[in-house]
């Protein structure tokens, strides 16, 4: 068995915690200097409190990332009741976290990954990566990947009991193409089968699947534990069923 690494799944959005970083590290620097140059004190604390303000981010960031999404997925995995022969497809599934997690809860079925690889989405995104984490779990005989765009998935009609995907959707450019990911995820799946969402920019999402025909859509906020911008940018769990 591989040995485990450091930061096997990566970072979310690397830009955008490094942006966020760095303009706390620069607000910080600026209320020093305000304060060294003998600025009014009112001068001062506005740097100040943008650097306080811009590191809780980064903070809140950096948790969501290594911990608070790995939290909200463990409990969707366990609410899925999965018997274990199922066949799930996982849109934009990056360096797998979400794979993996689901391919130790199919002894029988497999776990289908699809993405554009792209290292600004997510640091340590890649097949590469993805098949030594799945060495690393025990579950590479479970998994398949597919270098695939998730407007025009390369799959049959009705060939999958669960569609899932991770904070991925969000990344679709423009967002008139997000309603077209929805369309081919309801396509994919079989009568009765599943789909469970965790994203931000969520909004009108709900709508979209039950205009597709979707049943039991139902979206909740996945809590302060996936926040990624603090209370600013929220996650939300969207799940729905195809109708037999």
């Amino acid at each position: 068995m591989a040995r485990r690494r450091a930061l096997p799944y990566g970072i979310d959005g690397p830009w955008q915690l490094a942006a966020l970083a760095a303009g706390a590290v620069l607000a910080a620097l600026l209320a020093v200097v305000a304060r060294l140059c003998a600025a009014p004190l009112v001068v001062a604390l506005a740097p100040a409190a943008a650097a306080a303000g811009l590191a809780g981010c980064t903070v809140t960031f950096l948790h969501a990332s290594l911990r608070g999404k790995f939290v909200v997925w463990r409990r969707l995995a366990d609410a899925l009741g999965l018997s274990g022969d199922e066949t799930v497809l996982d849109l934009g599934c990056g360096s797998g976290a979400v794979m993996m997690l689901l391919g130790r809860r199919l002894p029988g079925g497999r776990a289908v990954g699809i993405d554009l690889w792209r290292q600004r989405d997510q640091w340590r995104s890649g097949p590469r990566v993805l098949r030594e984490n799945a060495a690393v779990e025990g579950v590479r005989a479970r998994t398949m990947l597919c270098t695939a765009d998730m407007t025009a998935l390369p799959f049959a009609d009705c060939c999958f009991d669960l569609v899932v995907t991770s904070m991925a959707v969000h990344n679709v450019r423009p967002v008139a193409r997000r309603r077209t990911v929805l369309a081919e995820a309801v396509r994919v799946l079989r009568p009765g089968g599943r789909l469970v969402m965790v994203d931000i920019w969520a909004r009108g999402r709900a709508e979209a699947l039950a205009s597709l025909g979707m049943c039991a859509v139902d979206r909740r906020g996945a809590g302060p534990v996936m926040w990624w911008c603090g209370p600013l940018v929220r996650t939300a769990v969207i799940t729905a069923v195809k109708p037999r």
